[in-house]
């Protein structure tokens, strides 16, 4: 099982580009699952000292894995936000006997801001600029087998480019 994280700072694109990648995989016939990791740990209340849910999110992922592989998924592609190495840890209990690869994707500190300014209107908008902007520099240090800019591209070509990277076309 070969499984690919898309990291970097909210706003960079991760989730738009694991679709477009999904699309790409697809039209070449590699079987592979697309996984939001954030929708997994969508519930409430999160658990202690678990500011992203991701305890939630983890084991929701151990649970479902063996559906994709039991149908025939070779391949995995996980958008998430990947800080440090310890984050790898759940991922490789719950895909266990895989090879991992993060693609952090970059964005200019202007993109960033404009695209969470263009897709969260509500209270939330603000903290979500201070994160990107925040995680835009702390994930230059973060586990990473490659990158990929994300800044004035179109959406294909920057899955292809990952897509590319990582081995898979």
């Amino acid at each position: 099982m070969q499984v690919l994280i898309i990291s970097g700072p909210v706003g960079v694109g991760k989730t738009s580009v694991a679709h477009e990648m999904f699309d790409q995989l697809s039209e070449r016939d590699i079987p592979h699952a697309v996984i939001d990791i954030d929708a997994l740990g969508i519930s409430w209340p999160f658990g202690n000292g678990d500011p992203f849910n991701n305890q939630m999110a983890m084991r929701n992922l151990a649970a479902i894995w063996s559906n994709f592989a039991a149908a025939g998924a070779t391949h995995a592609v996980l958008p998430r936000v990947i800080e440090t190495e310890a984050d790898l840890t759940p991922y490789r209990q719950a895909i266990p006997n895989a090879t991992f690869q993060i693609c952090r994707l970059t964005a200019t500190p202007s993109t960033l801001r404009h695209r969470v300014t263009q897709r969260e209107h509500g209270t939330s908008q603000e903290p979500l600029i201070a994160r990107a902007l925040h995680l835009a520099k702390s994930l230059e240090h973060s586990p990473t087998t490659f990158t990929v800019d994300t800044t004035n591209r179109p959406l294909p070509a920057i899955a292809q480019e990952a897509l590319t990277k990582a081995g898979w076309l």
